[in-house]
């Protein structure tokens, strides 16, 4: 059975991450989770002072790029590859609501985009991989077979972002989960170098309404007609 690459993108809290290592886990891809890529980048920016509520040092943390080393490792306990930032996990740490703040403006810088984005297409060169993100279909992987593109509505995504947080013991609101989400939004839609936007050929999958598993099964019936032909 051929294999094919499988781009995923949309806004954030749409479930793309538990889509991709679904499929992933099934077809036996590599799933890569590029928000991971840029939230470890926010997250070394944030221990070293370069970004805070109040300013954000962009030239110096483009200057601090050749000394970030990402990579991911499979924990089987988990299923799934966690983060490591120079050879730390960090995991946890990249999942909170005060990474979430400031991944947006992160992402924004095209050296950022750059440097990850070289990584992303050669860990894709063999095909058989899954990757999810916000510029996976229209810039890392053009050219990839299956193109989906997954909404919902902002309050649905809030919700599904604040019940996360909670189970995780994260002491958030649901209001300021819900600001985050919409500021993301705007961010990741407006920004000069790559912003996220549905490629033409992609699959828009709205999945306010849809369990995991209806969605999972839609999916993979497209995946499916693609390998089988």
């Amino acid at each position: 059975m051929k294999k094919i690459t499988i781009a995923i993108d949309g806004y954030s809290s749409t479930g793309k991450s538990t889509l991709a290592k679904q499929l992933a886990n099934h077809l036996g891809y590599i799933y890569v989770d590029t928000g991971a890529m840029y939230r470890a980048v926010t997250y070394f920016a944030m221990q070293n002072g370069y970004i805070n509520s109040d300013s954000f040092d962009k030239q110096t943390l483009i200057n601090s790029l050749p000394f970030i080393k990402l990579h991911f490792q499979f924990n089987p306990t988990l299923g799934f590859a966690e983060m490591y930032l120079n050879d730390v996990n960090i995991e946890n740490e990249i999942r909170t609501i005060e990474v979430s703040n400031f991944v947006s403006k992160v992402a924004e810088v095209s050296e950022v985009r750059s440097k990850l984005v070289e990584q992303q297409q050669a860990m894709g060169k063999g095909k058989g991989i899954v990757m999810d993100g916000r510029d996976i279909a229209t810039v890392v992987f053009p050219d990839a077979e299956l193109k989906i593109f997954m909404t919902a509505s902002a309050e649905t995504r809030a919700q599904r972002r604040f019940d996360e947080l909670q189970s995780k013991g994260q002491n958030v609101s649901y209001e300021d989960v819900l600001n985050n989400v919409q500021e993301r939004d705007y961010t990741d839609t407006h920004r000069d170098d790559s912003p996220l936007v549905i490629a033409k050929d992609a699959i828009e999958i709205d999945n306010s309404y849809l369990t995991r598993e209806e969605q999972f099964n839609a999916v993979l019936e497209l995946v499916e007609e693609i390998v089988l032909n």
